[in-house]
């Protein structure tokens, strides 16, 4: 027995395609940290521009709520406000009907329904924004209007939200149910020994256990909601304006950076460099946006460890 193990040889062996394959990842890995480096410099770079012009100032940036660079207005609160709305109303709608069908795919449909209503949903994913503004402006406002009346205006916040939630609806959906599928077996049996019915199962052991997944679909979700331009363009409004309600035309971050850098902008004006500091302020929303999701999601997820 000692000379058959002496014969072994025990050394390890060179294998080229795992070290390529762990090359090209270290290689990803490092372009995604520098690409997201050279987007904030780059932003930096040009927003500094912006508060070294010398009629902003800080206290003009963050502490008005008009928006017209031109006449010396930049209280940036007129387009964070309506991105803000807009994105809440997106998440009402899509996270609750996002879980609705990713428990009801993972739990309670069977092999052959799942095979055909998972791809109808996530057909939804492959419509262009282009449309669903046009679908928002032409489709839902008319059904807004018709229930609340004259005071929903043509363009509004309310109807872009909602389709922006639908558009949101796949990504939250897909995300949430490949979470849920991943939950052992063995914790679904242990709740039904235990005399638990299948709803009890799905919302008291399934759904914690995949709570970590579904945190990530929706932090995801609220990044792709703030990001949104073209349904926030064409249905939300084309001017910025300070307002909490849904039903009036405000303009987004987005929606701005779209109208303004479609037009004749001359390098180094105040319009030029405004835009990139809506667009560092964007960036920032967001990453404060997913700190908080991910403080939340991995609190909630400590519960159940």
């Amino acid at each position: 027995m000692k000379n058959q193990f002496k014969n072994l040889d025990l050394r390890k062996k060179p294998r080229i395609g795992e070290d390529a394959i762990q090359g090209l990842l270290f290689i990803a890995g490092i372009l995604s940290i520098f690409t997201t480096l050279a987007i904030v410099y780059e932003l930096g770079k040009e927003a500094w521009l912006f508060f070294g012009d010398p009629e902003v100032t800080l206290a003009k940036f963050f502490w008005t709520t008009r928006w017209q660079p031109g006449i010396g207005q930049f209280g940036v609160w007129s387009l964070v406000t309506s991105t803000l709305i807009t994105s809440f109303i997106a998440m009402l709608i899509s996270l609750p009907l996002g879980l609705a069908s990713a428990l009801f795919l993972s739990e309670y449909a069977s092999l052959r329904a799942r095979s055909i209503l998972k791809p109808i949903l996530e057909v939804l994913a492959g419509i262009p924004t282009v449309v669903y503004g046009y679908f928002a402006l032409l489709f839902v406002t008319p059904i807004l209007k018709n229930i609340f009346g004259d005071v929903v205006q043509v363009y509004n916040m309310a109807s872009a939200g909602l389709v922006m939630g639908i558009m949101i609806l796949p990504l939250i959906s897909s995300m949430s149910e490949d979470a849920l599928s991943a939950v052992p077996r063995a914790l679904r049996e242990g709740a039904y020994a235990m005399g638990a019915t299948k709803f009890e199962t799905s919302i008291q052991v399934v759904l914690p256990a995949a709570l970590s997944g579904i945190g990530a679909a929706l932090i995801i979700g609220i990044s792709r909601a703030v990001g949104e331009t073209m349904i926030v363009a064409v249905a939300a409004g084309a001017g910025p304006k300070f307002t909490f309600d849904p039903f009036q035309a405000a303009e987004t971050m987005t929606g701005h950076i779209a109208r303004i850098s479609g037009g004749d902008l001359s390098y180094n004006t105040i319009d030029y460099t405004s835009l990139f500091a809506i667009a560092l302020m964007l960036f920032l929303v967001t990453l404060v946006l997913n700190l908080i999701s991910q403080r939340v999601v991995s609190r909630f997820r400590e519960r159940y460890e």
